[in-house]
């Protein structure tokens, strides 16, 4: 597949916000949330249907679609980020114009339930697309999540770090997560980046949006889930032959996961080990107060012992 690579983000350039998975809790929450993209150095354009609603989506799945479709159509449009996760962004992807998004490629970022989209949009078009964070929250504008973002999407910097734990001077407030780098299986490992929350990976399997896991580093991410959950996510990987396949493992820092006879650490490394395949647990990937920015498609370098993941080349143009 030809990878296309969006062009970088700049200020005074235009974010297009769309809402592909739930909606707030409260609908004041949206005005806020763009606000603090416009905090950016940017202009906003909302999404026609970011404040509908219907039922734990935020909308119908054809207009949710839209939206995105019509943010890529849009040439006023430079950048299109995200509102929130949570649920129903796989239930947009058989209403999105590919050929369009190919023909209108720009950046499009998002995270959690957001994995379906932009793995989706990947697969089917080779654009570059982002796993990182979200308006909710405002995650977007804390420190060491605007400094990872930064070095992605708007300097296009090359032979960068990402998802180191971070420094005082980037987190000057409390992590609540706990934070640690495991080192399951030594080693190191190259590979174009795939992947997102482990949840929704495992949902995209033998649909016509499955990634293709052949030789690529698989970086994965969950929250809040039981052990045995995660044993049978993982062993799903497994029986569907796609961990066999990839030539590095990154998992982020899984929290919330109350042990149920195994802790996370065995049942993560389990068949990792077995397959002896370099995987280094802990980067700030995923639900985190602060997390970096991912470019699905794009080289990188997993160097286990050093307790580092490289990106070799600009994610942007």
């Amino acid at each position: 597949m030809k990878i296309i690579k969006p062009h970088r983000l700049e200020r005074g350039q235009t974010i297009g916000v769309v809402a592909p998975s739930s909606p707030p809790r409260e609908r004041a929450e949206i005005d806020v949330w763009l606000d603090r993209i416009r905090e950016l150095g940017v202009r906003v354009k909302a999404g026609k249907h970011v404040y509908d609603r219907h039922g734990y989506l935020a909308g119908f799945d054809q207009d949710r679609a839209a939206d995105v479709n019509a943010m890529f159509a849009d040439d006023e449009v430079d950048a299109i980020f995200c509102l929130r996760s949570g649920y129903g962004s796989a239930r947009t992807l058989q209403y999105l114009d590919f050929d369009l998004i190919r023909s209108h490629p720009k950046i499009i970022i998002g995270f959690s339930d957001l994995t379906a989209l932009v793995n989706a949009i990947h697969v089917k078009t080779g654009l570059v697309t982002f796993h990182g964070p979200e308006a909710e929250d405002q995650i977007v504008l804390r420190p060491y999540s605007l400094a990872e973002l930064n070095k992605v999407l708007v300097l296009g910097e090359s032979n960068i770090r990402l998802g180191d734990l971070p420094t005082a001077e980037l987190a000057p407030e409390s992590i609540d997560y706990e934070t640690e780098l495991k080192r399951y299986v030594p080693g190191r490992a190259r590979g174009r980046l795939q992947g997102g929350n482990l949840n929704t990976i495992v949902r995209l399997l033998g649909t016509p949006y499955e990634p293709d896991f052949r030789g690529k580093l698989l970086f994965l991410e969950t929250y809040g889930q039981d052990t045995y959950a995660l044993g049978d996510l993982m062993h799903h990987l497994l029986l569907a032959g796609k961990l066999q396949q990839v030539a590095g493992v990154i998992f982020g820092q899984f929290h919330d996961c109350e042990d149920t006879g195994f802790t996370k650490h065995e049942v993560l490394a389990e068949h990792l080990v077995a397959l002896k395949i370099p995987a280094l647990y802990g980067l700030m990937i995923g639900h985190m107060e602060q997390q970096t920015t991912l470019p699905i498609g794009c080289d990188a370098e997993l160097d286990v012992d050093a307790g580092s993941l490289t990106l070799l080349g600009p994610a942007v143009t």
